[in-house]
């Protein structure tokens, strides 16, 4: 048989149902993969062994007595984001580094009720607010790739790089994650995996540690397209503790993967082809379009033109967002607490201590574009500029079923590339800040690789709601990629 830590998500559902692996075995796998290459690749921030073998007992009971749930057996990685009950959730920050939630994000008590298996908290960029996952103060993650003949330490992307590191290196079979402006498809672009973005309000934000709170979305990595579907499929769902969760039925996404886009409108817009993208991702997305094309699509182009101000009116947005979300890390309720002279020095010290320099920079911006004098001349402008952006792909909904555009516009930079550039850094977002901006689901397929040897990523947009599609497209992309290359840095390798 393949090796456990090798399975899919759907080839691991079907081999523990014919009982040719138990839960304890896969998860067992797993953990001794976390042993062998975590101090490596710094994927998780937290192991929780004990907790994973007593969750996989009850998945072997659940099997055996025929009342196992969709994801029975199923060992993920959860990114340090979402709180758990009774595991450390850190965010990524030494503010929350002692942290215990005693309660349950939405999102992981509904992967528990299917029966999954979780294997740890996986690594992040602090508080969410990064492309690379070197912001972390538990230090940063490394992708599992490397450009060939050359050993430099990759970024894995960010936020969630620690989840699509660990899918990468054959570290979990799949992973929660979270996007703000584009840290689920970045992060699986660099690391060869696919991970979508669902739409605002299909999983609930109730107990994920918030950044900006009108741009969060929670949603899947996984290996595959298929995979992806099936973690959504248990993620997702109305839940009256979000506000802005949406009461709309869940279908059966994975059913849509083998759909295929015969008839289907792709829209191609001619706002991505940006400055500085590379030469081989632009090869890419054309043969992407000859893909779709050759399996019965039309291509249709299409004109987004505030695309442009996307990246200023998101810099502006969640950095406001997030200014008064981290406003309640103040050392007096819960997380780190440096005594001060008096209340505002215990402030002062506290955050000064407790955040690290990216939170503080948006910290920063964030108040100054909401206060007294700049909240009009900023804050405002960029929400009038947010609803061009969503109107512009109102209209393009009546041309095309679905969008086509590159993922990212390089591939993985060495660690210590870009650092001490911010705006180098926010330009990893320049192809998915719209679809948080929007309120968009977006996913992204690795297709290709590029010179050196490193993954490269397509990405399809779609209507909200309108996941299924997102899904066809993504299926059709997988399948006519035939994308089979694997990690220098991997389990079983």
């Amino acid at each position: 048989m393949t090796h456990p830590t090798e399975l899919t998500i759907a080839g691991a559902r079907r081999a523990l149902a014919a009982r040719e692996i138990s839960a304890a075995e896969l998860t067992q796998a797993h953990l001794d993969a976390i042993a062998a290459l975590n101090p490596r690749l710094n994927a998780y921030i937290t192991v929780t062994p004990e907790l994973a073998a007593a969750q996989a007992a009850e998945a072997d009971a659940a099997l055996a007595r025929g009342e196992a749930g969709p994801l029975a057996g199923i060992p993920l990685a959860i990114k340090d984001l979402f709180c758990t009950a009774g595991t450390r959730t850190t965010a990524g920050s030494r503010i929350l580094g002692d942290f215990v939630p005693p309660y349950e994000s939405t999102v992981t008590g509904n992967l528990l009720r299917d029966g999954a298996v979780f294997l740890g908290k996986a690594n992040l960029d602090e508080f969410a607010m990064g492309s690379s996952n070197t912001s972390s103060a538990f230090g940063a993650a490394e992708n599992p790739w490397k450009r060939q003949g050359d050993d430099t330490a990759l970024v894995p992307g960010g936020s969630s790089g620690g989840s699509a590191a660990a899918v990468a290196a054959r570290l979990a079979l799949g992973a929660t994650a979270t996007d703000t402006g584009g840290s689920i498809r970045q992060p699986a672009a660099f690391c060869g995996v696919s991970g979508i973005k669902p739409t605002y309000g299909r999983c609930s934000r109730f107990g994920i540690v918030a950044y900006a709170s009108s741009l969060d979305q929670a949603g899947p990595v996984a290996r595959t397209v298929e995979d992806c579907a099936i973690l959504l499929g248990s993620m997702a769902g109305f839940d009256p503790r979000d506000s802005t969760s949406a009461d709309v039925a869940v279908p059966d996404f994975a059913a849509a993967v083998a759909r295929g886009v015969k008839g289907l409108r792709i829209g191609i817009p001619r706002e991505y082809r940006v400055e500085g993208l590379s030469p081989e991702i632009d090869a890419l997305w054309r043969q992407g379009m000859d893909w779709l094309r050759a399996e019965g699509a039309t291509l249709v182009d299409i004109s987004l033109p505030h695309t442009k101000y996307a990246l200023p009116t998101y810099y502006i947005v969640a950095p406001a967002e997030a200014s008064s979300n981290l406003a309640r890390y103040d050392g007096v309720r819960f997380g780190l607490r440096e005594n001060g002279e008096d209340l505002k020095d215990l402030y002062e010290r506290t955050r000064a201590a407790g955040f690290g320099d990216e939170v503080k920079r948006r910290i920063l911006i964030g108040t100054y574009v909401l206060s007294a004098g700049y909240y009009d001349a900023y804050y405002v402008k960029a929400q009038q500029v947010r609803a061009l952006i969503k109107r512009d792909f109102d209209q393009a909904w009546a041309q095309v079923d679905a969008i086509l555009t590159p993922a990212t516009p390089t591939a993985a930079f060495g660690r210590d590339e870009n650092q001490d550039d911010p705006v180098a850094m926010y330009l990893n977002d320049v192809f998915t800040i719209t679809a948080n901006l929007a309120g968009l689901p977006g996913m992204s397929v690795p297709a290709g690789l590029d010179m050196k040897g490193l993954p490269l990523g397509l990405q399809v947009l779609g209507r909200p709601f309108d996941e299924e599609t997102v899904f066809a497209v993504g299926g059709a992309i997988e399948r006519a990629a035939g994308f089979h290359a694997l990690p220098a840095l991997r389990a079983a390798a």
